[in-house]
């Protein structure tokens, strides 16, 4: 059984950083894509970033240069890097195993 725990979120100052971790068990880590997306409220679900199998990333624009995803295979484990947060990425965060297992998500809140 698919299994995705993320940890981390919280509140943040605009400005600041957090990292997000998103621990997998249930499946073949090390050969999955792995993705972050977010929901804000009133605001349908969006893609944020991924990362391939062989560790090739991508990005939303909105959060290019800000945020990094990155995985260790060791570990079973995706993070995702969160700098310069702004107020706009308040929401819930996300991990996924696509198309179709999902964490139970984490919140992040950017407030001063």
């Amino acid at each position: 059984q698919v299994h995705l725990v993320e940890t981390g979120g919280g509140l943040a100052q605009p400005g600041g950083s957090l990292r997000l971790s998103c621990s997998a068990s249930g499946f073949t880590f090390r050969i999955s894509q792995m993705a972050w997306y977010r929901q804000a409220p009133g605001k349908a679900r969006e893609l944020v970033a991924t990362v391939m199998s062989d560790g090739r990333t991508s990005y939303a624009d909105s959060v290019k240069g800000r945020f990094t995803i990155s995985r260790d295979n060791a570990r079973n484990t995706v993070y995702l890097q969160m700098n310069s947060l702004k107020s706009e990425d308040t929401a819930v965060y996300y991990c996924s195993r696509p198309p179709s297992n999902w964490g139970q998500g984490t919140e992040v809140t950017v407030s001063s």
